[in-house]
């Protein structure tokens, strides 16, 4: 019952979180280029931001399913930092692959590859939550990785350093665009 319950819910997860985040791609120009939803959505065409697309939903559905999973799943964080942290290794890695190879980006795969990043994330996190209980420092370790996610697409949207994952392709600039 819990391996089907927990695996309906990481499923359902990858579903909306691939919804979400074709919304967060519009959301920074839908609020009229508001800075603080600056954090969450995308605010300019380069990889960093669309990056952002698919951490922010897996977080914020990471909080959402917590409640109902927590009794079942011992290594809920765990396998959430994990999860997450290979949805955007995932889209770097395929993307800047695939792009090396044909020369230029096409928009299907790059949206294909989104989806795809997100349910590779989402059955890691699921074949971790079905584990045994890790022990209590792969835990802190784990909430610690997130945190630090969290801080790197809280500040670096702000705060861009100057190399090409953060470039814009279109402008060449970097960050928020003025």
């Amino acid at each position: 019952m819990a391996k089907a319950k927990i695996f309906m819910w990481e499923v359902a997860g990858a579903v909306l979180i691939s919804l979400a985040g074709s919304l967060f791609h519009f959301a920074f120009d839908l609020f009229n280029k508001w800075p603080p939803v600056a954090l969450i959505a995308a605010v300019n065409e380069s990889t960093w931001e669309h990056l952002k697309l698919a951490f922010w939903p897996a977080l914020i559905y990471a909080f959402i399913e917590w409640p109902f999973l927590w009794r079942y799943a011992k290594n809920f964080w765990a396998a959430k930092a994990a999860g997450i942290f290979v949805m955007p290794l995932t889209i770097v890695s395929v993307f800047y692959g695939y792009t090396a190879l044909a020369g230029h980006n096409v928009l299907w795969a790059d949206i294909s590859l989104f989806v795809l990043a997100v349910f590779v994330g989402q059955m890691l996190s699921c074949r971790i939550l079905l584990r045994r209980p890790f022990p209590s420092g792969v835990k802190v370790v784990a909430v610690i990785w997130l945190a630090l996610m969290i801080a790197a697409f809280s500040l670096l949207t702000f705060f861009p350093p100057h190399c090409p994952l953060f470039c814009d392709p279109r402008t060449g600039q970097y960050g928020i665009l003025k």
